[in-house]
C-alpha cells in the first residue's frame, strides 16, 4: 500500500508500537523516518507540563503519533484489534507471554490479519531457558563475551555508556528484520513473526569484529583484553596531546601506519605494522615500547597542531570530540545530522537527523515526539468512533 509517487520509502505502511524503552522504540522511529505511519500505544496517564515536555524531547519517538489505550480492559483490546486489522507491522517490547495474556499476541492478531509482520523484542528471545530472565545492556555485554574485550589488563572491564547491546544490536536487527519481512510479504503475500533477542543480536554483532575473526577456524578468540583492537598496539590506540586533548589513531593498514610514523617523525616504527597474529595476542616488548614512543611524541604538541600535520598525510587519525563538539562540526552539518522538528505546543525541538542515507526517498524529520495520548482522539475518529463513543471511552478510562 505504498504510493509510487510519494517521496518517502514507507509511505502508506501502518505500524503499531507497544514499547516503553528507547531500544525497542528506535526501530519504530526508523520506520517513521522512512515515512511509515507509526502509532505508539501508550498507557493512559495524566501528564503534567514537565512530563509532557520530557516526552516531546524523546529522540526515539519523533515522527510518531500516540494513542493512550488501556489494554487491560476488554474495550481497550477491542480498539487495539481494530487498529491491528489494518496494520502492516506491530512492534512490542514486553517480556515473553505478556501480549498473549493481554489477548493481543501474534497468534490471535494474525488470524485477523495474515499479512501482519509482528516483531517481538525481548532480552533472551521468546523461547529458551532464559526467556523470562531480567537483564539490561550491561548483562547482555557480559553474557555475550563483549565485556571482556574492553579495558586494560589487570583491572575490571570498561563499561561502555552508549548501550551497545540495546541500540547497536537489538534495535538495528529489529529494523532490518522488519524491512526484510515486508519485502518477503511483497513476494509471498504472507506476514510472519519476528523473535528479536538482545543477547542474540549482541553476539551476532560481536562475531563480526576483528578480535573474534579467528574463532570459526581456530575455535578460540581474543581474550580479555587483547588483540588488534584492544588499544595496546601502537597503530590502534588513543594518545593524549600536550593540551590534554586526545587523538584516536586507527592506522590498522600497514600503509596508513607507515605514513603516520613518517608524519610524527618516527619512520623506524613503521616496522610495527599490523600482522595476523596481532588479532589473538597482546603486544610483545618491542611493540609496547613503540606504543610508549608514540605517546611521548604526541604529548609534545596540542591536538590542533597535530590535525594540521596529519592533514598532509593519508592516515586514519581523528581528535576525540564530545557529542556537542561533533554536532557542531561542519561535516555533520553538511550531512544533515543537525535537524529540527516541530511540536504544536512546544514549538521547535532539536533533533539528530536520520542516518538512513536514502537519496531517492530521503528520510523524514518533521514531527517531534508526541506525549502519551496526544493523538488519541484523532486516531479514534479515523477508526470511525463518533464523539459520543469517544467521550464514553474516555469516561471509562479506556482512552486518554
Amino acid at each position: 500500500m505504498t504510493s509510487d509517487t510519494h517521496p518517502y520509502a514507507l509511505a502508506g505502511f501502518k505500524v503499531l508500537e507497544l514499547c516503553r524503552v528507547p531500544p525497542a522504540e528506535l526501530p519504530g522511529m526508523m520506520l517513521a523516518d522512512a515515512g511509515a505511519d507509526v502509532l505508539k500505544i501508550d498507557t493512559p496517564a495524566e501528564l503534567n507540563e514537565d512530563a509532557r515536555r520530557r516526552a516531546v524531547y524523546s529522540h526515539s519517538n519523533r515522527n510518531k503519533r500516540s494513542m493512550a489505550l488501556n489494554l487491560k480492559s476488554e474495550e481497550g483490546v477491542g480498539v487495539f484489534m481494530r487498529l491491528a486489522e489494518k496494520a502492516d507491522v506491530i512492534i512490542e517490547g514486553f517480556r515473553p507471554g505478556v501480549t498473549d495474556r493481554l489477548g493481543i499476541g501474534y497468534a490471535t492478531v494474525s488470524e485477523r490479519n495474515p499479512g501482519l509482520v509482528y516483531c517481538s523484542m525481548s532480552g533472551f528471545g521468546q523461547m529458551g531457558p532464559n526467556r523470562n530472565r531480567a537483564a539490561h545492556d550491561l548483562n547482555f555485554l557480559a553474557l555475550s563475551g563483549a565485556l571482556t574485550l574492553w579495558g586494560e589488563p589487570g583491572r575490571a572491564p570498561d563499561i561502555p555508556s552508549n548501550l551497545v547491546a540495546d541500540l547497536a544490536g537489538a534495535a538495528m536487527h529489529a529494523a532490518t528484520a522488519i524491512s526484510f519481512a515486508l519485502l518477503a510479504r511483497y513476494r509471498t503475500g504472507k506476514g510472519q513473526f519476528l523473535d528479536i533477542s538482545y543477547l542474540d543480536s549482541t553476539i551476532a554483532v560481536l562475531a563480526a569484529s576483528a578480535n573474534l575473526s579467528q574463532w570459526p577456524t581456530l575455535g578460540s578468540a581474543a581474550q580479555s583484553p587483547a588483540g588488534v583492537l584492544s588499544g595496546q598496539y601502537p597503530f590502534y590506540a588513543l594518545y593524549e596531546a600536550e593540551d590534554g586533548g586526545w587523538l584516536s589513531v586507527a592506522c590498522s593498514e600497514p600503509a596508513l601506519w607507515k605514513n603516520f610514523c613518517v608524519a610524527i617523525g618516527l619512520p623506524d616504527l613503521g616496522r610495527h605494522a599490523r600482522r595476523p597474529e596481532h588479532y589473538v595476542r597482546a603486544p610483545n616488548c618491542e611493540e609496547a615500547a613503540a606504543h610508549k614512543q608514540v605517546a611521548a611524541r604526541i604529548k609534545q604538541s596540542p591536538v590542533a597542531d597535530w590535525e594540521r600535520v596529519f592533514a598532509q598525510y593519508d592516515v586514519a587519525v581523528a581528535p576525540v570530540l564530545t557529542f556537542s563538539e561533533a554536532m557542531a562540526s561542519d561535516h555533520v552539518a553538511y550531512r544533515g545530522l543537525r535537524q529540527e522538528a516541530t511540536h504544536p505546543i512546544f514549538g521547535t525541538v532539536p533533533q539528530v537527523g536520520s542516518a538512513l542515507g536514502m537519496r531517492g526517498t530521503p528520510p523524514l524529520c518533521a514531527r517531534a515526539a508526541p506525549w502519551p495520548g496526544q493523538d488519541s482522539e484523532a486516531v479514534a475518529v479515523e477508526l470511525g468512533f463518533d464523539r459520543a463513543e469517544i467521550n464514553r471511552l474516555k469516561a471509562k478510562g479506556v482512552l486518554t
